[in-house]
Formats: C-alpha cells, sequence, structure tokens
C-alpha cells in the first residue's frame, strides 16, 4: 500500500471579506482568496528587486469554522492556513473544454489561525500580538538566541 502526503500551509493577506454561499443541500461552503507574496533580486537583468504575488482559493465546508469566518475574516487580515491540496474540475456552460481550479480545502483538523489583531473600530491600523518579556530569573534568559 502506497503512503501519500497532501499537506498546504501558507500565511498571508484576505483579498477580501470571506464569500460565503449556501447550498442545495443546505449545507454552506466559505471561499477566501489569499495572497502570499515574495522578493528576489534579477541576477539576470537589472540587479533589480522583484516582487511577486501569489494567489491562493481557500474553501471549507465546515460550518463551526464558517460562522467564526463569517465574523472575523476580513479583507487585509494576516492569516495562516494549514489544510490539504484538491483541485476540481468543471466545464462553463456553452464552452467545450474542461476548467481546472486548485483549493486549499479545510477540512477537520485543518487549521486556520488570525496572526493579528483586526484594525480598531476608529480606523487604526492592525497590530501584531505582544511577545511576552523573557523572565530574568529565568536561567538561560540573557542568552539571545
Amino acid at each position: 500500500m502506497a503512503f501519500g502526503l497532501n499537506s498546504a500551509q501558507i500565511i498571508g493577506r484576505l483579498g477580501a471579506d470571506v464569500t460565503i454561499s449556501n447550498l442545495a443541500s443546505g449545507g454552506r461552503v466559505a471561499n477566501m482568496s489569499v495572497a502570499t507574496d515574495e522578493s528576489y533580486i534579477d541576477r539576470n537583468g537589472t540587479g533589480e528587486r522583484i516582487d511577486r504575488t501569489e494567489w491562493h482559493r481557500v474553501v471549507t465546508f465546515q460550518s463551526g469554522l464558517i460562522d467564526m469566518l463569517e465574523k472575523h475574516a476580513k479583507k487585509g487580515r494576516l492569516v495562516y492556513v494549514a489544510g490539504k491540496l484538491q483541485t476540481r474540475k468543471w466545464r462553463k456552460e456553452g464552452e467545450d473544454s474542461d476548467r481546472y481550479s486548485t483549493e486549499i480545502i479545510l477540512v477537520p483538523g485543518s487549521r486556520m489561525q488570525f496572526l493579528e489583531r483586526p484594525a480598531a473600530a476608529n480606523g487604526g491600523e492592525a497590530t501584531a500580538p505582544a511577545a511576552a518579556a523573557p523572565d530574568a530569573s529565568e536561567p538561560g534568559s540573557a542568552i539571545p538566541f
């Protein structure tokens, strides 16, 4: 029997508020778009810094997670997502070719975590959680690594 690993982890910002749709079966689905970015130096050309953004589709059918996302998943929030990759195929009405979409699916056991507090109601900037200060009474607390 062959074993495999299907796991995807990303940290990025929500590109829009979560979209929640009702299914014909009575359930709900939440769709999100998360942007991750990277930068590198163009070594073949001018040597300038190149910024690149990759967009990821994230989907869940879990009702408890959907309820939480409905309240808190707003555009611009920094999130950690750990799920599994799944590619679905469909055909748009009136077209002869198939379309494909690869998504990160959040199933039971998957994880989504907000990595910063939401923006303040008065329009302030979102802030990262405060890091705990080391306790100087602990042995080795002065070691910088």
